[in-house]
């Protein structure tokens, strides 16, 4: 059985060769491939892992020509790989590598899905727990499927999997939200992430909403629905509140002057508006974006014949 092994990477040149050398000696014997794909780092990222595949072939690399993001990073290496098996992991070493072998004996045993899922560290701080738990709360409430709290994008997918996910086309990829909609049997691992190394993470606060935003879009159209629901509300609502100003009128002849309220439902109901007219944006951004049918991403050099696959 051939394994590959996926790892997208932006700026962690101090990471790489230590996670390199650590699944080389997880997976001793087996590993057909290590595909490092370098979402367009700014420091020597690309270069150690070049000079790293001169001296073992198994090791291979995609360069983007720009920085992509991560779930791009991973669609690439997906189909880029041939192994029977492909695992996925990131590049900063929080994703153990040597819990390989128990993501392998999984997949041996049949499951042709091997999620992990994260127990959090005594150090993780409150704000990190908090946005943790909204997310995955949000979106099992407004998804069509449902994804694990603290699952994360270090797992093992059967080759079965990968080529069905390699066939999907759209251009919004939400890998999280993808792997319970595919519905192969799967089993799960619990882990503990290990501490960084070095670096810092990339995920930033900008980064982690237009993560949050791509899943619940791509993943769902219950926001529409949920526009949908709101905007009957208020218009029952703008209708009773009508028939009220109707039966004061008919009551004592004249309208009781109330700015203050009017003013309260004309600014709830713009900012409802507003927000309906968001939601549908973001939908219609995205439905620009797939018409337009641009790749999802540019490789500018690369050791493997069919990674612009």
């Amino acid at each position: 059985m051939q394994i590959s092994v996926v790892v997208p990477a932006h700026n962690e040149q101090e990471n790489l060769p230590v996670l390199l050398d650590q699944i080389l000696n997880a997976i001793p014997t087996g590993l057909h491939e290590i595909i490092v794909v370098d979402d367009g780092s700014t420091d020597d990222s690309l270069a150690l892992v070049k000079a790293a595949s001169y001296s073992d072939r198994r090791i291979k690399y995609i360069g983007f020509s720009r920085n992509f993001g991560h779930q791009t990073a991973l669609r690439a290496g997906l189909r880029a790989a041939t192994g029977d098996c492909v695992i996925t992991m990131d590049a900063d070493l929080q994703h153990p590598p040597r819990l390989l072998p128990d993501l392998v004996s999984k997949w041996r045993e049949g499951y042709k899905i091997v999620l992990t899922i994260r127990k959090d560290v005594e150090n993780l701080s409150g704000f990190k727990r908090l946005t943790s738990s909204l997310f995955y709360k949000l979106m099992n409430s407004v998804s069509d499927v449902s994804i694990d709290p603290g699952s994360a994008d270090f797992r093992l997918l059967d080759r079965k999997v990968v080529d069905v996910i390699n066939n999907l086309s759209e251009h919004d990829f939400f890998l999280r939200g993808i792997i319970p909609w595919v519905g192969f049997p799967a089993t799960k691992i619990d882990y503990t992430p290990d501490q960084r190394l070095y670096g810092s993470t990339k995920y930033s606060l900008r980064k982690m909403i237009s993560f949050a935003i791509t899943g619940v879009i791509a993943s769902s159209v219950q926001p529409l629905r949920l526009a949908t629901i709101l905007a009957l509300i208020i218009a029952s609502l703008s209708a009773l509140y009508a028939m009220y100003a109707m039966m004061i009128f008919l009551t004592y002849g004249r309208v009781v002057p109330g700015w203050t309220s009017v003013a309260l439902v004309v600014s709830v109901i713009g900012a409802l508006q507003l927000f309906v007219l968001g939601v549908v944006g973001e939908y219609v951004g995205r439905i620009l974006r797939e018409t337009r049918n641009r790749p999802g991403y540019v490789i500018s050099q690369s050791n493997i014949d069919r990674a612009g696959e």
